[in-house]
């Protein structure tokens, strides 16, 4: 049974959140329509929970571990397995009055550009059910576009809420690396995993995130956030000054439509009173791509060492410990988590660990300096989110380097640890585009500035046509 209207506007009036009456309506019948729409859709893994109280119902990426609740990451090795205390953002969610829908789907492990790697079967876009979602965040983004969920909460390594925010049409945020605590998140890689807010606009992502974010002592990388999130009011961007990075906005790849809309969204910056110029970012584009696939596998290869039939989940044999080991894993690791087992076990072997690993480390430290010498210039980067809008079903699964090049515009930023927002700017050829604005470390309250003013003039309509 889905919460009342009567609690629905309540809980839309303590949160300040814009809605018209069509949406209060479509929002008190949330389960309604998770029934009705997610079988076509695969947004959801999980059992959906109904929600216990008036809160705005929030919708947990299926990495974020759960009290009592499944939490697999989307693999057959984690099947079954029910932890026994919640991640930092999960308790914080549930202490805000946010009572929790259910789990999403995801690529395994967060490995993947698609949600098709999932254990449990793919998530479809609600523009164009034959097309992805992006990923690795997808069911999180699909179940927002789709009126599966008012809010979720994905995790981003290489781009995995930026991108499927931009496939999905919806507004997603990846915060500045440490803003956002990792405690009881499924671990991908740890030097650059983190939680963000996704919502259909960006005062919504402002305010879930402001839920979200601070210090955490379970988490000895999280910081202290350098001023509070202010929810964004401005329709300007006076004063703002917007850096067009040539090797973002021109990189092999980008689809022409794509191109047209992003620059037209770029104009609109002028108009809105931004400064706008060009800036270069040569290096951490022709490097982000295979620094990032040397670094997140060497991690990933360390971080899922624990997965082998001891403690969590699947356990295949019962004979000597060896022979349980690689059937364990064998059968609990799809392909994807293995290609990246081996490659970062590679990297990080005995005589390959400087050449590879180590200079990788260097190579992104070469990433963060280009983008804090563009950062002297401008207050905000922008580009493409993706290259590309949805791409079908299938098209990829076979091609990992096509796969792979689906982050290739998130990718440097996230290597420098910086924040982003993707927002949508328009269509092209029926589907969404996603304009991403990158800024300096701790720059939310200025991304969500501008995405705001942008958002107010583009007027981009996020209820997916079929479903109007």
């Amino acid at each position: 049974m889905a919460i009342s209207r009567d609690e629905v506007v309540h809980v839309a009036r303590l949160a300040r959140l814009a809605l018209t009456e069509e949406e209060l309506d479509r929002f008190a019948c949330q389960l309604d329509a998770i029934a009705e729409r997610d079988p076509d859709l695969h947004a959801y893994l999980c059992t959906v929970q109904e929600p216990e109280g008036a809160g705005v119902p929030i919708a947990l990426k299926d990495v974020i571990s759960t009290r009592g609740v499944e939490t697999t990451a989307a693999s057959k090795i984690l099947e079954g397995y029910k932890p026994v205390y919640d991640a930092t953002v999960a308790a914080r969610c549930k202490e805000a009055g946010l009572p929790l829908l259910g789990k999403t789907n995801l690529d395994e492990f967060a490995m993947g550009s698609s949600t098709e790697n999932s254990a449990y079967g793919p998530t479809h876009n609600p523009w164009d059910p034959t097309r992805v979602p992006g990923g690795s965040s997808g069911g999180s983004t699909a179940a927002v576009a789709a009126g599966l969920a008012p809010w979720a909460l994905g995790s981003d390594t290489g781009g995995s809420i930026k991108q499927p925010a931009s496939l999905c049409g919806v507004v997603g945020l990846r915060p500045t690396y440490g803003t956002v605590s990792r405690y009881g998140i499924v671990a991908f890689a740890s030097s650059l995993d983190q939680v963000g807010p996704i919502a259909k606009n960006v005062r919504d992502c402002a305010l879930l995130h402001r839920i979200i974010a601070g210090r955490d002592p379970l988490d000895s990388t999280t910081v202290e956030l350098p001023e509070p999130i202010a929810l964004p009011e401005a329709e300007d961007l006076k004063g703002v000054r917007v850096g067009v990075p040539k090797e973002l906005n021109e990189a092999d790849g980008i689809e022409p439509g794509v191109s047209d809309a992003v620059n037209r969204t770029i104009e609109l910056a002028r108009e809105l009173g931004a400064e706008v110029g060009e800036c270069s970012l040569p290096r951490s584009v022709e490097f982000g791509l295979p620094c990032y696939y040397l670094i997140a596998p060497s991690e990933a290869s360390s971080n899922l060492a624990r997965y082998d039939g001891v403690r969590f989940g699947l356990r295949v044999g019962n004979g000597d410990v060896r022979s349980m080991y690689e059937r364990t894993r064998d059968a609990g690791f799809g392909d994807e988590p293995k290609r990246r087992i081996m490659l970062g076990t590679y990297a990080l072997s005995a005589g390959y660990y400087d050449a590879y690993y180590g200079q990788a480390q260097k190579v992104r430290t070469v990433i963060r300096d280009e983008h804090a010498a563009a950062f002297e210039r401008f207050d905000v980067l922008v580009s493409p989110t993706s290259p590309t809008v949805a791409f079908e079903l299938g098209a990829r699964t076979e091609n990992p380097l096509a796969m792979y090049a689906a982050d290739l515009l998130t990718i440097p930023s996230n290597m420098a640890g910086l924040p982003g927002l993707s927002i949508p700017c328009g269509l092209s050829e029926g589907l969404p585009v996603g304009f991403q604005l990158i800024g300096p470390q701790f720059s939310e309250n200025l991304l969500f500035r501008a995405g705001h003013a942008l958002e107010r003039a583009l007027e981009f309509d996020v209820v997916p046509e079929r479903l109007r």
